[in-house]
């Protein structure tokens, strides 16, 4: 992934909380076997702890079967190393999911990508330039809408990304349609499939669509058509709910537009803020079981897949599909995915576009560390 699109996709899920770190932590990853063939990814999730992440834990799937490594400590009191069950908040990888959902209610008849917004939610995409009658539901998918991020609004950023809005803040409940609200006070980035730009508003869109279609919250829909069929025991939609379940350990962020200062326990936090753009949870090996699926073709038809695989644009060597990047690694591997980041954690999810080499991973820190260089460790070896 580009720098630029690394940076897009971070500001677009908290946009105060971007930077490199200048501190840095101790930490030691966990012992395996010299031979296993991940030496490479180790000594990456190292360096970014030594880099300042207070902790790492990462999950692959390959032909050699699973393999799991952890560096440095989930909680910055006790000590305690991070582990491998860890869950996490994975932040935009619920994009995924949604996107998922849409096409399966697509594929049943049931709604069409070239529907318009206007037509699912009447009058709730207009103002200042927006025209929810000339926006599709693909254009939200694959963020050539146009449409504000609603994260990138100031007061919105101070609120609920800065230390001082941040802890007044946390546990308020946000409805998406205030979200909406926010972006609709903002001039649209451009005109409807001119460009492509991050907007964490169009998957709050997204998600009001499936509930618009289905008569049941978004959440709900994805438990019952990924969640469960996978058997993805440690992923959950939280909903309103503050906490992280166990096992688990803490996330951290300085809350501030640079590295510097405090760093902040951001572990119970009311995710409404993020809705169907960033507010899952789940674990690594649930994320490569995830992944690995949709791209064998087991949760869409051919069809579906196909759409969602049919990418624009984005950086030098990255593109977006429906809910899902194609980025070209430094040794000319392609790898099907999304970033996540939301308070305190920054997580990968990745896969080569046969299902059949994964790789999940995420640092419980979001100011430091290069999880780019994790995924060309993994898959590149180096």
């Amino acid at each position: 992934m580009t720098t630029r699109v690394r940076t897009a996709l971070a500001a677009a899920t908290a946009a105060a909380l971007t930077a490199a770190l200048t501190a840095s932590l101790a930490g030691t990853a966990t012992a395996a076997p010299a031979s296993d063939g991940h030496d490479a990814t180790r000594r990456a999730l190292r360096a970014a702890v030594a880099d300042g992440v207070p902790g790492a834990t990462a999950t692959a799937r390959d032909a050699r079967g699973t393999w799991t490594a952890t560096a440095g400590v989930g909680d910055l009191e006790t000590g305690e190393p991070r582990s491998a069950r860890d869950r996490y908040r994975v932040g935009s990888i619920t994009k995924t999911f949604v996107a998922t959902v849409l096409l399966q209610l697509e594929a049943e008849g049931r709604l069409s990508l070239d529907d318009t917004v206007e037509e699912w939610l009447p009058g709730m995409v207009r103002g200042n330039g927006h025209d929810g009658s000339r926006i599709t539901l693909r254009h939200l998918l694959n963020h050539t809408s146009g449409v504000y991020n609603y994260t990138g609004d100031e007061e919105f950023a101070r609120t609920y990304f800065l230390a001082d809005g941040f802890l007044r803040h946390r546990y308020d409940t946000v409805p998406p349609e205030r979200l909406v609200a926010v972006a609709m006070s903002h001039r649209p980035d451009f005109a409807p499939g001119a460009s492509w730009k991050y907007s964490n508003t169009n998957y709050v869109l997204a998600g009001l669509v499936v509930e618009k279609a289905t008569g049941r919250p978004w959440g709900e829909e994805v438990r019952r058509r990924i969640i469960a069929p996978l058997h993805l025991r440690a992923t959950s939609v939280p909903g309103t709910r503050v906490t992280v379940p166990a096992p688990s350990g803490r996330a951290y962020s300085k809350l501030a537009p640079t590295a510097e200062g405090p760093s902040y326990d951001v572990t119970e936090l009311n995710p409404s803020i993020a809705t169907a753009a960033g507010e899952m949870i789940s674990d690594s090996a649930d994320l490569t079981r995830f992944y690995s699926a949709l791209l064998r073709g087991r949760l869409l038809p051919p069809a579906q897949l196909a759409e969602m695989t049919a990418t624009v644009r984005t950086g030098e060597s990255d593109r977006y599909g429906l809910g899902l990047m194609k980025r070209e690694l430094d040794c000319g591997v392609t790898v099907w995915g999304h970033s996540g980041g939301i308070h305190g954690s920054s997580s990968e999810a990745v896969t080569t576009g046969d299902g059949r080499h994964a790789l999940a991973l995420n640092f419980n820190g979001d100011w430091s560390g290069d999880s780019e260089a994790v995924i060309e460790a993994e898959f590149c070896g180096k």
